[in-house]
């Protein structure tokens, strides 16, 4: 792949990413409400979800997608039925300013639940199925052109998703009073629900 073609995906993904949408709205209300516990495995998941829909299009899995949309469609309500899980948990949550401690099993979890969130969010599957062949010739990458976008791909979601992280973690530690984290929490669930419902009735 050319230097050229590379720097022009890295671009464009780079760009769609950190645009807010309901991935985006998902991890910024979960650090609000429930800070930075079990966020790595989250946005692992989210990463390794673009990484699936990123060989799907390289591969010419896109047609098979079409041919198992069921599957996809089943993935996107999955997603937005975590969401929804997740808001409630939020909505419910005792006010708590300090970091609540880790629950067994709650990594792996939140691992696949990101999948599934990533997996049925349209405008990631928009971007890959529909935008990126027009950015990329995916007909002519080479594995070596592939492990390049994949790791374009890895390196700058992590970052955008990191600087998310970060922001929103900074904004809640600057909540002290148990009113305010109520509110918060009950607001980040809001938006959470909101995620769910732009992922569940999106075609």
């Amino acid at each position: 792949m050319t230097l050229a073609s590379l720097l022009i995906f890295a671009s464009v993904f780079g760009l769609a990413c950190a645009a807010p949408g309901p991935t985006i709205a998902a991890v910024v209300a979960r650090v609000l409400g429930s800070g930075t516990r079990g966020i790595v495995p989250f946005c692992i998941g989210l990463v390794a979800s673009d990484l699936l829909w990123l060989t799907a299009a390289v591969f010419g899995l896109a047609m098979l997608a079409a041919l198992f949309q069921p599957v996809f469609v089943a993935a996107k309500y999955l997603g937005a039925a975590y969401l929804l899980y997740l808001a409630w948990k939020l909505w419910t949550a005792p006010p708590a300013a300090g970091e609540a401690k880790p629950v067994r099993g709650e990594g792996l979890r939140l691992f696949l639940g990101a999948i599934a969130v990533g997996s049925g969010n349209p405008k990631t599957a928009l971007f890959y199925l529909a935008l990126l062949p027009s950015v990329v010739p995916v007909g002519q990458v080479t594995v070596l052109g592939y492990a390049e976008l994949a790791l374009a791909v890895v390196v700058l979601y992590a970052a955008i998703l990191a600087g998310y992280v970060l922001a929103a973690e900074r904004a809640r530690r600057a909540l002290r009073n148990t009113r305010v984290v109520r509110y918060v929490q009950r607001a980040t669930g809001a938006v959470m629900a909101g995620a769910a419902a732009a992922i569940a009735s999106r075609g």
